[in-house]
């Protein structure tokens, strides 16, 4: 699901409501936790999961095309750990 087709469903499930405003909404959320995660915060959705940044350490990779050594470097990388009651109703 892309987020323009997440605003359409919440759209249609709250007829009440503005596309613009839940166009806002979403794109407030989204750019909260992204916000947080840059300050190296965790953010916890009970029900939902977790979202937090990982520190991968530079490593030599390899040139899929080429088969060569690459110099990959030190990065961090979001991570999302699926809760407890989504992995439930994922696995009824």
């Amino acid at each position: 699901m892309t987020k323009s087709e997440l605003i359409a469903r919440l759209a249609a499930q709250n007829p009440t409501l503005y596309q613009r405003d839940i166009e806002r909404l979403v794109s407030t959320v989204f750019d909260t936790i992204i916000r947080a995660l840059e300050e190296g915060n965790r953010v916890e959705l009970r029900g939902f999961g977790a979202f937090s940044v990982r520190h991968r350490e530079s490593r030599v990779g390899r040139n899929p095309r080429t088969g060569g050594s690459v110099q990959v470097d030190a990065k961090n990388v979001p991570f999302f750990k699926m809760g407890k009651g989504m992995k439930e109703r994922l696995n009824k």
